[in-house]
């Protein structure tokens, strides 16, 4: 694996420095707008009802195995916050995909280096709505009876032990899926173009999912990660040639 495949940190810095310049701010407004109060209502129903999450994953263990109780309990809570993380993410992604979709237009405005502070449009945004929700949808079908997979894997008795590992590598390949799939949408490129894309660069992509992933389970900061991952994902886009090969190139 070549070091320059484990670019994805680069790439979400600059999407930070990017969200934070003046000719895009405005357009972040927004989309963190959206996380803040939907991040403020999921992270209080889940501290509500974690710890019966947690018992309803945990086994049964015969009296005389009551001990491993102690080492299993950290590896369910674990399994318990992955699942509930990825799920608050998706579900924020879903409705702020509209205002992702159209940052991620302008992020690819200036990456291109066509306008330094492209114009905000209320009319250019509305008009996204239902292809961006239609491409939510689609992503959502691809998601799903994966989810639904390692879902039922979490409730197998000594099974669901490689259970939390795996939602981890899932979960980062979904992030990398996730946010390039803005600029493709954008781009036209179809959903089975976009995955080819995504594999050819698979390292590439899972270390951009990867470093994502992390930053989004920090508190706080992961309200500005998300349109910082949309903006990342633009300029790793950009930078490794994203094009759909139908239509003409654009001017760099």
């Amino acid at each position: 694996m070549p070091i320059t495949a484990l670019s994805g940190p680069q790439y979400l810095r600059e999407g930070l420095r990017l969200i934070l310049s003046p000719g895009l701010r405005l357009f972040v407004i927004l989309p963190v707008t959206v996380n803040l109060l939907l991040f403020a209502g999921l992270i209080y129903l889940a501290l509500r009802q974690f710890d019966g999450w947690v018992d309803t994953f945990m086994p049964s263990l015969p009296e005389w195995l009551s001990f491993l109780e102690y080492l299993l309990w950290p590896l369910f809570v674990a399994l318990v916050v992955l699942m509930v993380f990825f799920t608050f993410t998706l579900l924020a992604n879903i409705i702020a995909a509209p205002f992702n979709g159209f940052l991620a237009e302008k992020v690819e405005t200036v990456a291109r280096g066509e306008d330094s502070s492209p114009p905000f449009s209320w009319a250019e945004l509305f008009a996204m709505l239902p292809r961006t929700l239609g491409r939510e949808a689609r992503k959502l079908a691809y998601f799903a009876p994966r989810a639904l997979g390692l879902l039922v894997l979490s409730f197998i008795p000594v099974a669901n032990i490689v259970a939390a590992p795996l939602w981890l590598l899932f979960g980062i390949w979904m992030m990398a899926v996730q946010y390039i799939d803005y600029p493709a949408d954008n781009n036209k490129m179809s959903w089975a173009e976009m995955m080819v894309w995504l594999r050819q660069r698979r390292w590439k992509s899972l270390s951009f999912g990867a470093v994502t992933y992390a930053a989004l389970l920090v508190p706080g900061l992961n309200l500005l990660i998300m349109p910082a991952a949309v903006a990342g994902a633009t300029v790793f886009w950009v930078r490794e040639g994203g094009q759909n090969p139908n239509l003409p190139v654009r001017s760099r």
